[in-house]
């Protein structure tokens, strides 16, 4: 069985690098010890993009000189003085170095770059072979018709045949959308080998560098601190050499415009399009010839208290820089989400993928790591898409959650607030949110008939007609109404809102499942090897029997939902008979509850944290129980407990703690921290459609 794989291109700018990104999330989900590999890199200054960006991502712990075995300059001289065996056999020590320290390594092969194609072709075969590795072959469909396409990966498949491989497949990577079903019909009709072709669409977003790269390769420096935008695809470049009225007639959207430093008409007419809705918004200026601002436009730039578009000042002339910025390859880089997002999108879109994991034929693993339980929730919520409405629509997070949400094709995406300002906001950090429906209350059609409804349901509690319409301007009622009424399949909110203004309006019309008589929460903390569940940390301050009952059963549910095994332990400071008082005795009968209402659960308490947790531990204070030493599912006797233990827990031991998820509703409604990362909306969302799927029954 494979406990490996090489990606090899057959030429340059094939993308290689999204699919080695494709390949590693796949693995991630299962494997724990995962290794990725680089027989020759770049030489420089800076670490290899690649490597960093795979090592950022899934958190090799693994130092950067294990992950390479030469520079292209140590390459090149041992091969020009025929000491290639030397090469390969500095390749294969390394390689087996860092083999012994995983279960699976992903191996992507050189970069096409300063040495004959023809020489890399076979260089990767050789290495390939001699790392006993199937191979996955990465081609371009770039420029190419689908015969072209169908006859170069033809040979190129051959090539590698002959050269002893063993073929895993073959990724067809950025083929022009319009050819794309062109290509697989091609393919389809007649490709007689067993070893599957995966075809997938040029992106735009992944084609094109973004003004950082631009101005890294050419040396640039910026004028003004705009971090953001710096990440910001350019789809095009224009030298600006007519005066500026006429040169304004040819700027498009993510224009990089590029003019001596000394014309201060094209600067400030070029920043004025930031500001004006009669113009696209550019994406960056390079001054050139080393000619920076002038002091009066420098002050300008900086006092207009909004984030603008990047101006870079380089050394070459406007000739030079327009011919280095032809050259300019676009990269996957560790710190652009976006890009990340959108290339596993695609890969994921247009990859079998769990053939393409029978294919490699990895190892399975037991353990559930962070990457693994979060990759995970992003393939379940995909299996059967459903749509989440964010009433934060104005806040910098949602925004960029959201298009990685899209990117990915996680779920369909409503947000709340001012059209005008939330566009505004989408323009201003250069994200695409086409795919998101944005929707105002204050001027929404649905608004009269949600105040309507919002009296009809609380009248009894002295709501007139005018409240209802003043309280269905507010965000959070309106969405929350919008689950009510079925438009969308749930809600996420609180990264600007407090957890009561979020989940209120859940509490007064969406209520709680037949089964449950509150709506409680529970945390996942995914620790290093294992995810464990804890409830209640968020929502229910102190808990009568019955409720700590019902928290626990709610609790498990959620586990089992998201493929933890409910373990149930139920918290105290003492564990079985030893323990006396008001608060044990609520724990004692609380478990009494659970047995009784389901019998199937297991389930103990009172019990210590230790010896729900350590199996040691429990064979000293609880050797007959079925859950000590082995819980998954910790139920915490009042939230004071809960939420300072799951906060010690995440600070002290690195785990990664998702949530708080609610449980209890009959529609899923989930709460943000105030202090959420971008991640941590991506994740919460994923939860909450899952949640969704299981009310409706889906997959």
């Amino acid at each position: 069985m494979a406990n490996n794989l090489y990606i090899a291109s057959t030429e340059p700018r094939s993308s290689k690098s999204l699919v080695a990104l494709g390949v590693m999330e796949l693995l991630s989900r299962r494997i724990q010890k995962l290794g990725f590999f680089r027989p020759v890199i770049r030489a420089g200054d800076e670490p290899d993009n690649d490597i960093e960006l795979v090592r950022r991502r899934y958190g090799l712990p693994l130092p950067y000189e294990s992950l390479y075995a030469a520079t292209h300059e140590e390459a090149r001289h041992l091969t020009a003085s025929g000491r290639m065996d030397e090469l390969l056999e500095r390749i294969l020590a390394k390689y087996k170095a860092l083999e012994r320290q995983c279960d699976f390594v992903v191996c992507e092969g050189t970069d096409f770059s300063g040495v004959a194609a023809a020489f890399e072709f076979d260089f990767n075969a050789q290495v390939a072979n001699h790392l006993g590795c199937p191979v996955l072959i990465v081609a371009s469909g770039r420029l190419k018709t689908a015969e072209e396409v169908f006859e170069f990966v033809h040979a190129a498949r051959e090539a590698f045949v002959d050269e002893g491989c063993q073929l895993a497949g073959t990724v067809v990577n950025r083929v022009e959308p319009e050819l794309v079903d062109q290509v697989r019909e091609r393919f389809g009709a007649a490709w007689p080998h067993e070893d599957p072709i995966y075809v997938l669409p040029q992106v735009e977003i992944l084609s094109k560098p973004t003004v950082g790269e631009i101005a890294e390769a050419l040396g640039g420096r910026p004028l003004h601190r705009v971090e953001d935008q710096m990440k910001r695809e350019v789809r095009e470049y224009k030298v600006a050499a007519m005066f500026l009225p006429n040169f304004l007639d040819h700027v498009q959207e993510g224009t990089l415009v590029i003019t001596p430093g000394d014309r201060a008409d094209i600067v400030l007419g070029s920043l004025a399009t930031v500001f004006s809705d009669n113009y696209p918004i550019i994406a960056g200026i390079v001054l050139t010839g080393g000619l920076e601002l002038a002091p009066q436009l420098q002050r300008m730039i900086e006092g207009f208290g909004r984030s603008v578009v990047p101006v870079i000042s380089v050394p070459s002339d406007t000739f030079e820089t327009a011919t280095r910025i032809d050259d300019v390859n676009a990269l996957i880089t560790p710190d652009n989400d976006r890009k990340t997002a959108a290339a596993l999108g695609v890969f994921e879109s247009n990859v079998d993928l769990s053939g393409l994991e029978q294919r490699i034929a990895a190892s399975r693993s037991d353990r559930i790591t962070p990457l693994m339980f979060e990759y995970e929730l992003i393939q379940r919520a995909k299996a059967s898409r459903q749509h989440i409405v964010l009433p934060e629509g104005t806040d910098d997070r949602i925004l960029r959650a959201s298009e990685i949400l899209l990117r990915r094709e996680v779920v369909d995406i409503t947000l709340l607030g001012a059209e005008a300002e939330i566009h505004e906001k989408i323009s201003s950090l250069g994200l695409d949110l086409d795919g998101a429906t944005v929707v105002d209350p204050n001027d929404s059609p649905l608004h009269d008939d949600f105040a309507q409804t919002y009296f009809e349901l609380r009248q009894h509690k002295g709501i007139n007609e005018d409240v209802a319409h003043d309280v269905m301007r507010d965000v959070s009622y309106f969405g929350t109404m919008m689950v009510y009424k079925g438009l969308v399949d749930a809600m996420v909110s609180g990264a600007a809102h407090t957890t009561a203004h979020t989940i209120r309006p859940s509490f007064e019309f969406i209520k709680t499942r037949p089964e449950c008589s509150i709506v409680s929460s529970v945390f996942f903390m995914c620790l290093e090897d294992r995810v464990l569940v804890y409830g209640d940390c968020a929502i229910i301050p102190n808990p009568t029997p019955s409720q700590l009952a019902d928290i626990a059963i709610s609790s498990a549910e959620t586990a089992k939902m998201f493929g933890v095994d409910p373990l149930v332990a139920m918290l105290s400071y003492s564990s079985g008979q030893s323990g006396l008082g008001e608060d044990v005795d609520k724990v004692r009968e609380a478990t009494r509850l659970v047995r009784e209402h389901r019998p199937d659960l297991k389930v103990d308490g009172p019990i210590q944290y230790d010896a729900a947790v350590d199996a040691s531990v429990a064979r000293k204070k609880m050797p007959d129980s079925e859950v000590a030493g082995r819980a998954t599912v910790f139920i915490f006797p009042d939230l004071n407990t809960g939420n300072n233990t799951y906060k010690a827990v995440q600070r002290s031991s690195g785990a990664v703690a998702i949530g708080p998820v609610l449980q209890g509703l009959k529609k899923p409604v989930n709460d943000l921290s105030r202090g959420c990362t971008v991640p941590d909306i991506v994740n919460t969302v994923a939860i909450t459609a899952i949640q969704a799927q299981s009310a409706k029954g889906s997959p």
